[in-house]
C-alpha cells in the first residue's frame, strides 16, 4: 500500500469542472448520479449472486442472463462514475459508502428460490428505474442534456432487463412452489 499521503480530491466534494456546468448545479446531479452508482453496484452484486446461485430446470437461460443482466450494470455504474467525475465529483467506491448510500438494500447473503431471487431482483430494477426517471429530468431541468442522455442510455437497459425478468416470473415459467407439491 502506498504511503503517499497527498489527497488530490476529498471524496464527497464537487470542485469545478470543465464541462462549463456551475458549480452548484453540479452538485445536485454528482449527489443523484452517486445516488443511482450506489444502486447500480447493489444491484449489479445481487445479480452476481444469484447468477452463482442459480438452480432448476431454466438454470441454462437464467445463469446466462443474470450474468449478462450484471454485465449490464457493471457497465452503466462505469458510465455513471465517469461521467458524475467529468462533473467535479468523486464516485462513492467504497462498499460501506456504496450501502449507506443506494436507496436500495441487498437482499443479504441467504439463498432463495430462483423465484424469490428474481422478484427480489425486480424491485431493485423497479426502484432503480424509478430514480433514473426522475434524475434525467433534474438533469435536463438544471441544462446539463448530456448527463440526461447518459442517464437516458442507462434506463433503456434496465428497463429491458427488468422487462426479461418479469417474462421469467410469468406463471408458465418456473415451478412454484404450489405446483412442486402436486
Amino acid at each position: 500500500m502506498s504511503t503517499q499521503k497527498h489527497v488530490l480530491q476529498e471524496a464527497g466534494t464537487v470542485e469545478e469542472n470543465s464541462l462549463r456546468l456551475e458549480r452548484g448545479k453540479a452538485e445536485q446531479i454528482v449527489e443523484a448520479l452517486n445516488a443511482d452508482l450506489a444502486s447500480t453496484y447493489v444491484l449489479y452484486h445481487q445479480l452476481k449472486k444469484h447468477h452463482w446461485n442459480v438452480e432448476g430446470a431454466e438454470f441454462r437461460d437464467l445463469h446466462v442472463f443474470l450474468g449478462e443482466a450484471a454485465d449490464h450494470a457493471e457497465e452503466a455504474a462505469d458510465e455513471l462514475a465517469e461521467r458524475l467525475q467529468a462533473l467535479g465529483g468523486t464516485p462513492v467506491s467504497n462498499p460501506v459508502n456504496i450501502a449507506e448510500t443506494a436507496p436500495v438494500e441487498f437482499e443479504g447473503d441467504d439463498v432463495y428460490d430462483v423465484r424469490t431471487s428474481l422478484e427480489h431482483d425486480l424491485a431493485i430494477f423497479g426502484d432503480n428505474i424509478e430514480s433514473l426517471r426522475e434524475h434525467v429530468e433534474l438533469a435536463a431541468d438544471l441544462g446539463d442534456h448530456a448527463t440526461a442522455e447518459i442517464l437516458r442510455e442507462v434506463l433503456v437497459q434496465v428497463e429491458e432487463d427488468a422487462h426479461h425478468v418479469e417474462h421469467y416470473l410469468e406463471d408458465d415459467t418456473l415451478v412454484t412452489p404450489e405446483a412442486a407439491e402436486k
